[in-house]
């Protein structure tokens, strides 16, 4: 049975990169195709009565190591200085306020149609409301250096916030003064954690000599995430931050103790490590993408007790969407429909417990709404323009 096994892993990881390389020319988001490709094998395997073992249990843990590398992909590839402050303002404003605008809103409408209390409520909300940079990201390559920027600021930073507000709630009963003094803290605690864990990894990439370096690097990064997140710190912040601080020690070469690591070979090792990090990110997304795909059930696809709320769930994305990209004067098309819901939308919704669960937001909710957000997306990229516009740009 191994030998099969391994076989099948090696043609549908082919097949994913397949799907990345020729997404360009197809205009369709690889994402789309995975949950297509792991939908077919478990049609077939259910055809041929092969025994497959519980997927369920593997999907959060991809999930979560999915998240720590795709961000931290994204924030390797960005360039950050003082002449794109405004364009990095503007994008932690169209990040955080849907979250808080959507997560409200839709909570007000669950408690209309469920006996809960709004934090409930609320808790139930957040997973439809947050960008999935899983999706995003790789599926806007062929878009404009700008927007795809643009993408990558905006996506990241509504995991994180999405993720933040989330556990916040969760692990506060009540809210009050005391609760939001001690999340401040757990902020400044987790940007001490940063600047000192940055400085200590930086200095580790530029000085081991070992031909085995950057594995290790990546597993001390996990495991301070890791570590952060069982102590309720948010540990997504040290992710985003390291990675923009290794991509643009440029920036920082007059600082002492970036002048010591600055040097060409170190830009060497930088570029290695960015190379492995979207190597592994890419084995790790399709994975989970492809046991996503392989754990829906085609009952709860069509479920048509859930469409209507899918359905309103998804046009009350997109129309709040047009509302803040046109409130900060930023080109509608195509970035009205790179708003995927995916990966930390699933990750939060196992999160709920069956205590403070709801009805409405079952398994089938949450897949329809991905299913049509990476939809529509999927069309907006149909309506991008070629990769050398540059947008998001002001109108008006």
């Amino acid at each position: 049975m191994t030998l099969p096994i391994i076989i099948a892993l090696c043609i549908l990881m082919l097949s994913a990169y397949f799907f990345d390389i020729t997404s360009a020319r197809t205009k369709i988001p690889p994402v789309i195709l995975l949950f297509a490709l792991g939908w077919a094998v478990k049609q077939l395997a259910e055809i041929f009565w092969l025994g497959i073992p519980d997927l369920s249990t593997v999907l959060p843990f991809l999930g979560t190591i999915g998240l720590v590398l795709i961000v931290l992909e994204g924030s390797l590839e960005l360039d950050f200085d003082q002449s794109k402050f405004s364009f990095v303002g503007r994008a932690i404003l169209i990040a955080i306020i849907p979250v808080l605008v959507f997560s409200f809103g839709m909570a007000f409408v669950f408690r209309q149609f469920a006996d809960v209390t709004f934090k409930t409520a609320l808790l139930n909300a957040i997973p439809f409301a947050v960008i999935s940079s899983a999706i995003a990201i790789p599926s806007v390559n062929n878009l404009s250096a700008k927007n795809k920027e643009f993408v990558t600021y905006e996506s990241s930073l509504s995991d994180i916030f999405g993720v933040i507000f989330f556990n916040f709630l969760l692990e506060n009963e009540r809210i009050g003064v005391a609760s939001v003094g001690y999340f401040f803290g757990e902020i400044v605690l987790i940007l001490i954690i940063t600047f000192v864990a940055s400085i200590i990894l930086a200095f580790l990439i530029s000085r081991i000599k070992h031909p085995v370096k950057f594995a290790p690097i990546i597993l001390v990064i996990v495991l301070i995430f890791a570590v952060s997140e069982m102590y309720h710190l948010p540990a997504l912040i040290f992710i985003l931050l390291f990675g923009l601080f290794i991509g643009n020690l440029n920036q920082l070469k007059q600082q002492l103790f970036v002048k010591k690591l600055h040097t060409k070979s170190f830009k060497k090792e930088i570029r290695k490590f960015k190379e492995l990090t979207m190597e592994l990110t890419f084995l790790i997304r399709t994975l989970f993408f492809l046991v996503f795909g392989f754990l829906i059930n085609t009952r709860e696809l069509i479920n048509t007790e859930t469409l209507i709320w899918s359905l309103t769930i998804t046009g009350g994305i997109f129309l709040l969407r047009v509302l803040i990209l046109q409130v900060f004067k930023v080109k509608i098309l195509p970035l009205l429909f790179i708003a995927p819901r995916g990966l930390v939308t699933i990750l939060l919704y196992l999160s709920i417990p069956a205590s403070l669960a709801i009805d409405i937001v079952n398994d089938s909710l949450i897949i329809q709404v991905i299913i049509l957000t990476s939809v529509a997306m999927m069309v907006g990229m149909l309506t991008a323009r070629p990769k050398a516009a540059e947008a998001p740009k002001e109108t008006g």
